[in-house]
């Protein structure tokens, strides 16, 4: 798998959940950037391919959300081509300050150890800066 390929898909699936619609599980009326701005970490970082999250505390129905995402993804690689036991990591750290507002970084590793983290801005997602690769993870 090319690396650009899993950067676009981990893009795609951090901009569902940071646009609150929610369209790859078909749910709607999240708000992961309220939740994460409501407590003291002020950022909620979310493990796609696991569903687990740490940062600031979510509610059920985020937890939930999350959930569909975990159990969604073999599904969603296999309709992008992506062989899911490629995915080492697959992450995004959603956030918002008073200088770039709405923001989320995706982190995504390839089994072969290929890691590049991403930001992006705003909503839809627009890249923040260009992406940090370090060639293979340690």
């Amino acid at each position: 798998m090319k690396i650009g390929e899993l950067k676009s898909f981990g893009h795609n699936v951090a901009d569902s959940l940071a646009s609150g619609i929610c369209f790859m599980i078909g749910i709607y009326d999240v708000d992961i950037y309220a939740e994460a701005s409501s407590s003291p970490e002020g950022h909620v970082v979310v493990d796609f391919i696991t569903g687990s999250t740490s940062g600031s505390p979510v509610s059920a129905d985020l937890q939930r959300a999350l959930d569909f995402y975990s159990e969604a993804l073999p599904d969603l690689c296999r309709k992008h081509g992506i062989d899911l036991s490629e995915i080492k990591v697959l992450s995004a750290r959603f956030g918002t300050d008073s200088i770039a507002g709405r923001h989320f970084a995706v982190t995504v590793e390839a089994s072969d150890g290929r890691r590049s983290i991403d930001q992006y801005v705003g909503t839809p997602g627009r890249r923040f800066s260009k992406s940090r690769k370090s060639g293979r993870a340690a």
